[in-house]
């Protein structure tokens, strides 16, 4: 399987056409046309569903689709690696993570190394803990903010010194607000909003009298933020992480912490055995400075 016909693969997805993709490559359509039917052959699978207004992918079309721009972009940031690795600091970091104010430790490494090497850019991935994995182990992310996971020793990682709790997120004006801190009592019955994640989350679950199944859930996410819009609109509780969601000043709801109480620590994180650019290497050591100035400050 060639780079060049994977090209030519996602130039027809994106297009929905043999012709608008030919002209697109400058390639005659006959061409692409035995092109593609060379790259079923090879696969042993169709690809396309073809009609007379549009080609659409089947399903196995759909999964090359989402490989092979994992492909392209991988030999795109390789060869901006090497085309950089000269005396001055310049190229692309990527970096995966999660909503969490964790990232303030990027952030202002960020701040540090672009006043010096305004060369270097960042490129911040959002995902949940499974997608920003993948795209580390794939090599399309060179860093990732993770909580604790099973295969965080699978890693080279760094301890950061902030963390979440977690807790409920209500309207101010909820009964429960009066309360300090919030037990399991006091929201078995309630209709609750939880991260699409909770299953892997083993401390919440004991937390949840590992009874999920007898739990009011109405919804899950993967944003927080469009867990707090249902909350203003009273649709229920969010049991969330702290510090993401503003509740000051004219905010109409309120955060209040678990008890027991469960603090959850973050990772910086990045592949074993990697060979670092001479930029990720720097911006390591930049983060690294950071975290310790976290810790003194």
């Amino acid at each position: 399987m060639e780079l060049r016909v994977l090209q030519y693969f996602l130039a027809i997805a994106r297009e929905e056409t043999i012709s608008g993709a030919a002209q697109q490559l400058h390639i005659t359509q006959p061409t692409l046309s035995r092109q593609m039917k060379e790259l079923e052959d090879e696969l042993g699978k169709q690809l396309f569903i073809r009609s007379n207004k549009k080609i659409t992918l089947t399903e196995e079309g759909i999964i090359l689709r989402q490989r092979a721009e994992e492909i392209i972009n991988l030999v795109d940031k390789t060869e901006l690696e090497i085309m950089s690795a000269d005396s001055s600091l310049k190229g692309d970091i990527y970096i995966g993570a999660g909503e969490s104010h964790t990232l303030k430790i990027i952030t202002k490494s960020i701040k540090k190394i672009h006043a010096k090497y305004p060369e270097i850019q960042f490129h911040i991935h959002s995902g949940n803990a499974p997608d920003v994995i993948e795209k580390l182990d794939n090599g399309l992310i060179d860093f990732a903010l993770l909580t604790s996971n099973p295969k965080i020793n699978d890693y080279h990682h760094l301890l950061l010194p902030l963390t979440h709790q977690w807790g409920v997120l209500m309207l101010k004006d909820d009964p429960l607000a009066q309360k300090e801190v919030i037990t399991f009592q006091d929201i078995q019955d309630k209709p609750l909003i939880v991260s699409k994640e909770l299953q892997q989350i083993s401390d919440l679950i004991e937390w949840l009298h590992n009874d999920i199944e007898h739990l009011n859930i109405i919804s899950s996410y993967t944003l927080l933020y469009n867990a707090s819009l249902m909350v203003e609109d009273g649709l229920g509780y969010a049991i969330c992480f702290d510090k993401l969601i503003n509740t000051t000043g004219d905010s109409l709801l309120c955060f209040r912490p678990l008890s027991p109480h469960i603090e959850v620590p973050y990772y910086f994180i990045w592949k074993k055995y990697q060979v670092l650019t001479r930029t990720s290497q720097y911006f390591l050591d930049v983060v690294s400075e950071t975290i310790q100035e976290f810790i003194e400050s």
